[in-house]
Order: C-alpha cells, then structure tokens, then sequence
C-alpha cells in the first residue's frame, strides 16, 4: 500500500526507496562493510567539554565487550548515568553511529554515558547481545563511585534494535535484582518478533518506509535463533510488567513498530508503571535522519527533556 502522501512533506525523501537491500546471511558482512566506509570520522568531543573513552568489559568468560564512555572532563559529582544501546535491526551498528548525540547528552545535561558495541546476530544470536548489555550495566554501578554517578539515578535507552534491548535489560536487571534501573528511555523500540508475520502483518498503513515486514522477521530470525521466544529477549511477550522502571515511550504514526510500542506502554500503564507515551504523526521509523526537518527538531527537544527528568539531572 502506497503510504507516501502520509508522510510529514519534510520527510518525503525517506520513501525514495529502501535504505537496506534484501538480507541474507550472505550479504550481512558486506552491507556491514558499507556502512562502515561510509560513516564520518568521529568528531573531538573536548570541544564540548566532553572526554570519549573507550573501555572492555568483562563478559562471563567471553570475549570483552567493547564500549565508548562519555563525561565532563573536568570531572563530575552527583551526577546520573546513561547505559546506551545502539540500534540496527540486531544485526548492524556501532557506539559511533550515535556519537554525536551522545557528546550532545554528556556536554548539556552532565551526564555519563556509556554506550555498548554489543555482539551482533546472526553470528551471535541470544544471549549474547543481552548478556553484553547487562555486564555493562554491572560495570557502570561497579564504578559508579569513580565516576561521580549516583547509582540510584542510572537510566538505560536506545532506539529500535537498541530500544528492544534497552526494555529487555530493564525486565532483567528486574528480575535479577542486583543492578538497579530509574529509567528507560525507549525511541520506537523492536519488541516483539511476532510484528510483520503473516499471522500479525498488522496495520496496512505502517512498515513501508526503511524499516519493512520482511526486514523485521529476518531481524528477529537471526537474533533469536533456535531460542525460545520469549521474555526477556522478546519484551513484547512479557507477562509480568511490574516493577519495571519508569518509560518515555516514542513512536510514529508509520513505522512498523507502533501498535507494539503503544500495546507495551499501556501494559506498564495498567501495571502501575508511569509511561510517558509519544505518537507523532507523519513520521516512520528513522525520521530523525533529516535532522533540518521541524519534526526531527521536536523530536531531540522533547527526547533531552525527557530524558533530563527520567534521570534527575541537576
């Protein structure tokens, strides 16, 4: 179904076709390499104020994961943390991808940051990914002292593949109960592998831009294996909903995950837990890329501010 006279005018380009050729086990490690060559040099982050470190945790005997962590560098006190988790279908992306907003959040809301290059499908299926994003969860407390973090106020975020993760660490650092979670900040987050089959195709009018049915289902695939599908690694199955942190809940009126973010927030509503919910119309899964657009615009002012108050920055 032809869904382009739905999207926002400024947004118009991002139906011109997909950002992503057909996916194949075959053709990750290329698309992978593209993508590389095409990302831009990092930028010096001191010119913010702001130092970039990268560090490895230690993962069960495995390999270590590695992260890129972010603060002031003339040092911090009191201030709150933020584990943040990349997105790309479980299957791409890097900490770099998302560098500069995370130099952004360090600099303005004096924060910590660490963002996790986590193990990716489908050459490392669950429980890796989930398993590399709660021992960084465990190293940002570990150290929270020298870091100048206060523990109590540790949040965890990402967007799509990284949103599913992020929602995924709050139900098991829940149910595990050694590493405490404030916040979840959570931008149209990839929740639930049943979204797109042919059983749950869903709404005619959402998945045609960037992010399609097809593209989920071998996401999903390859993230999940021969695993049971279920919660935690497939939030969108969970049964249990409270107890988990507080949300800020984004979504779009045309991408494919929106009736499973909204389905997810009223499952933390009904629970008790506070959820702030965000639909805005005209916009599909990876809008922010036309970052002159008004609605990308909007979208980064109304993503600090949520994220200022989930985390209780001074």
């Amino acid at each position: 179904m032809d869904t382009k006279a739905l999207l926002d005018p400024e947004l118009r380009e991002m139906a011109q076709g997909p950002l992503l050729p057909k996916l194949t086990d075959e053709t990750i490690a290329d698309i992978r390499g593209v993508m590389a060559d095409q990302a831009p040099e990092l930028n010096d982050p001191s010119s913010k104020g702001v130092y970039r470190k990268e560090i490895f945790v230690s993962v069960n005997g495995q390999p270590d994961v590695r992260c890129l962590l972010y603060g002031k560098l003339n040092g911090q006190e009191d201030a709150s943390g933020y584990l943040h988790i990349h997105g790309g279908g479980y299957l791409f992306g890097s900490p770099e991808g998302s560098d500069p907003m995370n130099t952004h959040l360090a600099s303005i809301l004096n924060i910590v940051i660490l963002s996790v290059d986590y193990r990716l499908a489908p050459e490392n299926p669950i429980p890796a990914p989930l398993d590399d994003c709660y021992a960084a969860l465990g190293w940002l407390h570990e150290n929270a002292v020298e870091l100048g973090v206060d523990p109590k106020r540790i949040g965890v975020g990402g967007e799509s593949a990284g949103g599913g993760l992020a929602a995924a660490l709050a139900i098991k650092a829940r149910d595990e109960g050694e590493y405490g979670l404030c916040w979840q900040q959570l931008t149209y987050p990839m929740l639930d592998d049943r979204t797109g089959s042919s059983q749950h195709y869903g709404d005619p009018l959402v998945g045609e831009f960037v992010w399609t049915r097809e593209l989920n289902q071998y996401g999903w695939s390859s993230y999940l294996g021969n695993a049971e599908r279920t919660a935690p690694q497939v939030p969108g199955r969970l049964e249990e909903f409270r107890d988990l942190p507080p949300a800020w809940m984004f979504t779009a009126s045309l991408d494919l995950f929106r009736d499973e973010n909204i389905l997810y927030a009223q499952n933390l509503m009904r629970s008790g837990v506070a959820c702030d919910l965000v639909v805005y119309p005209g916009a599909c899964h990876a809008f922010q890329r036309i970052e002159s657009a008004a609605v990308s615009k909007r979208y980064r002012e109304e993503f600090v501010s949520s994220l200022k108050r989930g985390l209780k920055c001074g």
